[in-house]
């Protein structure tokens, strides 16, 4: 701990430095699976890439303490070598424990266990004036949940508790196919119900054909079974294997037995299905052969980085929202005929918190400890080219938004938020997020609203700082280009120095894989 210790010391003081100007600061933790164009430069950023280790593994207890930058395919291979792994794994290697907290990550048993957050005993946090704090769900649960999806606008975790659980080979994944939304819903409901299940996610390839996952840990494949790969460069990708292996099934399900780090991260080759759509934008053809071929940039954290030097996130609509079960079917019916985008990812999660209002009902999302509120949304992930007009692509993305706060629901903040800040707030309890920041001295620092909303200041910056000839910005396909040459270069992508009154990009090495939180 005296490595963990020292840094932890080092951020304190630079805070200090912060907090007597009351000058607001930004966090760098070396990398990012956020959408959104951010502003860092070494004079404003606290850098706090170096706290990426696990430091301990308890098997009694089945705990294991991680700095906040750890990578979920770290955090697992550390669990499984004590036969051990986290009641939620993000889906993506890259995207880290810190992350996962500060922006309400959530996988296929957050139907059982609830986001990231929720499986998390306790923190330690920086807070703005240097001082370093503990929190956890019964000492400071204000202090707790409050740096629960607050995006670092409390203080800086610079480490955390997280439960585990036993672990075991294999995940018999059971697909069964649905012909309707309603259909699908019923089915994600039957499954969460039964209480040998683990896991549940889905896929809408189209309004009328849909899989649901079940799964469960088990420990073998049954003889002469072929377990299911999906992590070397010539096994398929998930979402393609599973539409395959069902196309012909009618109404029987289908039972996979897979490997379990190849469930758990299913999705990082194509990133879902993002992937596919960089064939289009290259017309390169997309078969088994040109996926095999150029794996090397078809995983998350590739992908990730090629998107923030190449700017095209700005013309995708990427959004994960969540409503409750009963109006997710007329949410699916507005993303068909507005957004028309396909597949879309179906994932319940568990939003309630355990504990009651009085433990529990702080920070952004206070209401999920309302025990008179929905306990479960269903999450839709919508991600796709948008409209090429950027006055249209916004338009998209407010109707999401509205037509999201309407049927009760609310979006993970990864992406870019394109609300008015009253909008904001009518979705998010401000006053609960409010006080804390209020009572642990952060209310100068600017709010999450601040940090998630469009900035196109930042991108104007971020597009001025790059090295592309100015001709060729947003022509295509010298835009992908560049993107893709940045991520084989490899280099840090976010972090900007600044140097005789002009802004370029460093090449210093990220400590940690590119990584953050989706959820």
């Amino acid at each position: 701990m005296e490595a963990h210790n020292e840094a932890v010391a080092s951020i304190s003081a630079r805070l200090k430095q912060f907090y007597e100007r009351r000058e607001p600061f930004r966090v760098y933790h070396g990398s990012t699976n956020s959408t959104r164009t951010v502003a860092k430069s070494r004079d404003n950023t606290v850098d706090t890439s170096a706290l990426n280790h696990v430091l301990e593994i308890d098997e009694s207890k089945k705990t294991a303490l991680v700095e906040p930058n750890v990578p979920m395919d770290a955090l697992v291979s550390a669990c499984t070598a004590h036969g051990l792994i986290p009641l939620v794994v993000m889906e993506f290697p890259g995207i880290t424990v810190g992350g996962g907290f500060s922006g309400s990550a959530g996988e296929s048993s957050s139907c059982r266990h609830g986001p990231f957050d929720a499986t998390v005993n306790r923190i330690e946090i920086v807070l703005p004036d240097g001082e370093v704090a503990q929190a956890s769900k019964t000492d400071r649960p204000d202090l707790f949940w409050g740096a629960a999806s607050a995006f670092g606008t409390l203080g800086v975790v610079t480490l955390l508790e997280v439960q585990l659980r036993a672990a075991k080979p294999f995940v018999e994944l059971t697909h069964y196919r649905a012909s309707s939304f309603p259909d699908a819903v019923e089915r994600i409901q039957t499954e969460v119900a039964k209480e040998q299940v683990e896991f549940v996610d889905g896929i809408a390839f189209s309004a009328a054909d849909l899989v649901v996952c079940s799964g469960r840990l088990v420990d073998a494949a049954p003889a002469g079974t072929k377990p299911r790969h999906y992590l070397r460069r010539r096994d398929p990708w998930f979402y393609l294997d599973v539409r395959a292996r069902t196309k012909g099934a009618k109404q029987q399900p289908v039972v996979d037995f897979v490997p379990l780090a190849d469930y758990l991260f299913r999705w990082d080759r194509g990133g879902f299905w993002v992937a596919r759509y960089a064939f289009d934008y290259f017309l390169t053809p997309f078969n088994r052969l040109t996926r095999a071929a150029l794996d090397g940039f078809l995983r998350a954290r590739v992908m990730y980085h090629a998107l923030h030097k190449s700017g095209l996130s700005d013309t995708y609509v990427i959004q994960d929202v969540g409503v409750p079960f009963p109006a997710s079917p007329d949410l699916a019916r507005w993303v068909a005929d507005a957004v028309a985008v396909w597949p879309l990812w179906l994932c319940p999660i568990r939003v309630r918190r355990d504990g009651g209002r009085a433990a529990a009902a702080h920070g952004l999302h206070a209401d999920f400890a309302d025990p008179d509120a929905p306990e479960y949304m269903l999450n839709l992930g919508v991600w796709g080219p948008g409209p090429r007009r950027y006055e249209d692509l916004v338009r998209v993305n407010r109707g999401l938004e509205a037509r999201v706060a309407a049927l009760g629901g609310k979006k993970t903040l990864y992406a870019q938020a394109y609300y008015t800040e009253d909008e904001f707030w009518q979705v998010y309890d401000r006053a609960a997020y409010d006080a804390v920041r209020e009572r642990y001295r952060a209310a100068h620092l600017p709010s999450v609203y601040d940090k998630v909303k469009v900035d196109d200041g930042a991108k104007r910056d971020a597009m001025a700082g790059s090295r592309m000839p100015r001709p060729l910005r947003h022509v295509r396909p010298f835009q992908g280009l560049y993107g893709v040459y940045k991520a084989w270069r490899g280099g840090d992508y976010l972090l900007q120095s600044k140097k005789k009154g002009k802004k370029r990009e460093t090449t210093t090495a990220a400590a940690s894989p590119h990584s953050n939180g989706k959820s």
